[in-house]
């Protein structure tokens, strides 16, 4: 079991690459119901059922995956390699269980439009497989091939639930845990967690990591956790960032710098991220590295679709890498078009803010269309203001948009004025808007809401000036007004 913890991903890429180039290769399917016979569901009830809607170019590249993972698991069981092969071929029926899995287990991931990757393909179903081997030992192969018509396990206990029992899982979960604060004959920690420790971990921040990713526990200091460190602190990343990023991916220490890493950025780096950039990348994203390269180029195809070019696209990858992570039809499409319908050049807005592809349509984009439509903008309208401030839709609702559009509403403007400056809500209510229209106010003249809210606060005052001493010389406005700036009466 150890050696097949250690296999690395680029194993699994070697194997999973026919996954994704199969995904490539399908023409355009509509969406169907992917139906699981699992009689070994996560439900544990006999002939229960899982049913996902799932494009089928993408069911089709997770089975290939997940044929990847059984083939590996089989080889490293001592199967040839031509006996795996056999075994898969007729092993349909448990590779549809296998996905049904992925998707139970990683349930929130697809609600909202974001495929796995192929690690995390990998740690969602080799601790299952190595339950059904606990379970099942050498009739193992006879429960992959008849699947759901499962033979007796091994230890001739009764027919159950191929889904290991949570306290064998539990048990699994506690002895990593156990790991981090075990002491040697010296009265030591383990060298890696004083490692850890020094680079600005606690103990409970490392079980918080173990707990969500077991295998942590288990890397080697010197041969896992402490080389891949050095390498991000050579790229430029602050010490005090390390925990943050190992926290959020502690997968990128069990992954081959020579192997898989090193040839992932310079694979990147071809696209057009900015290698002078990659501390900034890899802190706004460290999963970034770990998706496969098939992964990466069908988002980089979709963004040239959209209009992009590849200069484009480099900055693209670079300012927002984590746009690689959601499903193109599942998220990205389908948000393109929302914001198409509302007239907005998507090329554009992939420019000026990509994250802004990553929002929910029902939970993101329509509560606030709804919400400018019932103030009475028209839809053009509010297709301009995206296409001038792109970020728009990234706003809370409850805590931007409706505070800043109440206080917008005292401002003596015209509604038009945020068509034209829709980066109006980009601005803080408290520190930018309600002082410098305060200072507007009090001088009784009126500036355009882009003079107010995106000049610097010296040519604000000088504009400011300005306007009050034209004011003066019209005649409209008393001396007193302008003595703030030691001009008028004295």
């Amino acid at each position: 079991m150890e050696a097949l913890r250690s296999i690395h991903s680029s194993d699994l890429w070697s194997l999973c690459g026919r996954a994704f180039s199969f995904t490539r290769s399908q023409p355009a399917l509509p969406e169907k119901l992917f139906f699981c016979r699992a009689k070994f569901g996560d439900s544990g009830v006999n002939g229960s059922s899982s049913l996902r809607v799932v494009p089928s170019t993408l069911l089709a590249a997770e089975k290939e995956e997940a044929k990847a993972v059984l083939t590996l698991f089989l080889k490293k069981q001592g199967l040839s390699k031509g006996v795996a092969a056999r075994t898969i071929n007729k092993s349909d029926l448990f590779i549809d269980h296998l996905v049904s899995r992925l998707h139970s287990v990683h349930k929130s991931r697809y609600l909202v439009g974001r495929e796995l990757t192929t690690l995390e393909i990998r740690d969602a179903l080799t601790p299952y497989l190595e339950s059904l081997l606990e379970e099942y030992g050498n009739v193992l192969v006879d429960l992959v091939e008849n699947f759901p018509n499962a033979p007796p396990p091994a230890k001739q206990k009764a027919v159950a639930p191929v889904s290991p029992p949570v306290s064998t899982l539990d048990s699994k979960k506690l002895k990593a845990i156990s790991r981090v604060s075990e002491l040697d004959s010296s009265g030591d920690l383990r060298p890696q967690i004083l490692y850890l420790i020094e680079l600005g971990m606690d103990l409970e921040k490392i079980k918080l990591i173990t707990r969500r990713f077991p295998a942590f526990s288990y890397y080697s200091l010197e041969g896992k956790i402490k080389p891949v460190v050095e390498f991000l602190l050579d790229l430029g990343i602050p010490k005090a960032q390390i925990p943050t990023i190992l926290g959020k991916r502690p997968q990128l220490c069990g992954i081959s710098l020579s192997e898989n890493l090193i040839p992932t950025m310079t694979f990147l780096e071809n696209l057009g991220v900015d290698k002078t950039q990659w501390a900034k990348v890899i802190q706004r994203f460290p999963a970034v590295l770990t998706y496969s390269r098939q992964k990466v180029k069908q988002t980089v195809d979709f963004l040239y679709e959209m209009g992009l070019s590849a200069e484009s696209i480099g900055k693209v990858l670079t300012r927002c890498p984590n746009i690689i992570s959601y499903s193109i039809e599942e998220k990205l499409r389908p948000t393109a078009e929302y914001f198409r319908s509302l007239g907005v050049d998507v090329s554009v807005l992939l420019q000026r803010c990509p994250q802004s592809l990553g929002c929910s349509i029902e939970a993101n984009l329509k509560p606030v269309t709804e919400f400018f439509l019932e103030r009475g903008f028209t839809v053009e309208e509010i297709g301009t203001m995206i296409s001038r401030f792109g970020a728009l839709y990234t706003f809370s609702l409850t805590e931007n948009l409706i505070p800043k559009w109440e206080f917008f509403l005292t401002m003596d403007y015209d509604k038009s004025e945020l068509v034209k400056f829709p980066q109006y809500f980009g601005y803080s209510l408290e520190e930018r808007i309600k002082p410098r229209y305060a200072r507007v106010k009090v001088h009784g003249v009126k500036l355009l809401l882009n003079q107010v809210l995106s000049l610097s606060g010296s040519n604000f005052e000088n504009v400011l000036k300005k306007k009050i001493e034209k004011a003066l010389s019209d005649g409209g406005h008393e001396n007193g007004k302008l003595k703030n700036f030691g001009i008028g009466s004295t």
